[in-house]
């Protein structure tokens, strides 16, 4: 017999029944509609309901136990609340099935629609709370908007290249140069007019002559990129101060705090490099410079890398670095190759004079040729580390066992075991000195040194590349 589809259920009669004996699925059916045959009627007759799609499908879920069957019977109905329970009374008179006696009980007539209310409630609740979160602001929210359209208002186009500027570009003696207009942006929402954005990493002529009529700081992001644009500007202009956002942050992502704190710790350009990459990099624009000079004495052009700067103006600077005498002081317990010369910024050999390959240990030791191939391998991986700022730890057969950020060796060396070299695109202080010491490490590489108070003997410090 053919079954029409139920359209909607609006309700689910669940009965249970226990037969005394061994039956399937199909007996228990065939007794439903046998018995209830002509009892109600052939409006609430269950062939004629089924047949009009107004009962659904009747389940039978059947289990065997101790020589019983029993089981439950669901039966779907979209009759009215009265008919269905007419009909779940009905189920009861079952009292055969085939040979076997049996018992059917009504457990309950569930409404199917309070499940669906439940579900539009839920849902409900769920889409207003969205519509309240996202399409009604809260009133700090409309402040924060009006207060960044009044200072999108205040941005002005300065000079002939158009750079995005605050209002009091033109009339304050100092000026605060950013990066791009999202830092203008973010500057003149914290109460900072006298800002300007370069405009990219091409310093115009506009940049260019603001550094030379008025005092310039610069805020640049603490990242790579920052390092290169105050390259690109302290070789086109005259910058008298630098500021930096923290290591890894951008300018147009800092509070007002974060900004006030960064900007009252600017610094003159001549001591820019300690800010250099948020700070990891203190000093390192020095020894690129000497880098460079020895590079540039090697091709022959006596280390004159920078014209434009006197004789005296060299002097001056070599006299602010204390720390490049004590290079060429302890480069001096060295003996001096044959046929190298002096530049007029002190004692520079060509690379291979011993001062490129000053292993800093008091006092000066002689290398085995196993250590010696050792502190080559480890300049290798100095030079692949240029410019990373990271450090990594070396096993005795020169595996790298970790390999991570400056600012984390000291925690990696103390959880690393085995470690023989400890390889740093940095600065090699006391502490990591101390610690390597303490693990057994054999050899430090580094940029430059610290202070270093105590260098121990079973430990080689190896400096420079």
């Amino acid at each position: 017999m053919g079954k029409t589809c139920i359209d909607t259920v609006k309700y689910m009669i669940r009965a249970r029944f226990e037969v005394d004996g061994l039956i399937e699925k199909p007996d228990i059916v065939g007794a439903l509609f046998g018995q209830t045959e002509g009892l109600l009627g052939d409006e609430l007759d269950l062939r004629e309901l089924q047949k009009n799609g107004r009962i659904g499908r009747i389940e039978v879920e059947a289990n065997v136990r101790g020589g019983k069957s029993f089981g439950a019977i669901l039966v779907p109905s979209s009759l009215d609340m009265v008919e269905t329970s007419i009909l779940g009374a009905a189920l009861e008179i079952v009292d055969r099935v085939g040979p076997c006696e049996a018992r059917v009980s009504v457990e309950k007539i569930e409404d199917t629609r309070n499940l669906k209310r439940k579900q539009v409630l839920n849902r409900a609740k769920e889409l207003l709370k969205g519509m309240l979160l996202n399409e009604i602001p809260e009133s700090k929210e409309l402040s924060e908007m009006v207060r960044d359209e009044a200072k999108v208002s205040e941005i002005v186009a300065y000079g002939p290249d158009q750079l995005p500027a605050g209002p009091d570009v033109t009339s304050s003696e100092t000026i605060v140069m950013v990066e791009g207009r999202a830092d203008v942006l973010n500057l003149l929402k914290n109460g900072i007019k006298n800002v300007v954005a370069i405009g990219g990493a091409n310093v115009g002529e506009t940049v260019a002559r603001l550094g030379r009529e008025k005092e310039l700081t610069v805020f640049l992001d603490g990242d790579r990129g920052g390092d290169i644009i105050l390259k690109e500007l302290m070789d086109a202009t005259d910058v008298d101060y630098v500021a930096r956002a923290p290591p890894g942050m951008e300018v147009e992502d800092l509070t007002r705090k974060e900004i006030i704190k960064a900007l009252r710790r600017k610094v003159p350009v001549d001591q820019a490099n300690q800010l250099k990459g948020g700070g990891d990099r203190e000093r390192r624009r020095d020894f690129d410079r000497d880098r460079e000079e020895r590079r540039e004495f090697d091709r022959g052009d006596g280390g004159n890398r920078d014209a434009r700067r006197s004789p005296v103006e060299r002097q001056e600077r070599s006299a602010e670095r204390p720390e490049r005498a004590e290079r060429v002081e302890r480069g001096e317990r060295f003996e001096r190759p044959a046929g190298a010369e002096r530049t007029e910024r002190g004692e520079k050999y060509s690379e291979a004079s011993p001062l490129a390959r000053e292993v800093a240990s008091e006092p000066a030791t002689v290398l085995t040729p196993e250590e010696a191939a050792k502190v080559v391998e480890a300049r290798k991986v100095l030079k692949e580390l240029e410019g990373s700022l990271k450090a990594r730890l070396l096993s005795a057969d020169s595996t790298t066992l970790s390999e991570v950020p400056i600012r984390e060796i000291m925690r990696s060396l103390e959880e690393t075991q085995g470690v023989h070299a400890v390889v740093l695109d940095g600065i090699v202080t006391q502490r990591l000195v101390d610690l390597a010491e303490q693990k057994g490490a054999k050899f430090i590489v580094g940029i430059r040194s610290g202070n270093l108070t105590r260098k121990p003997t079973s430990l080689k410090i190896v400096l420079g590349q």
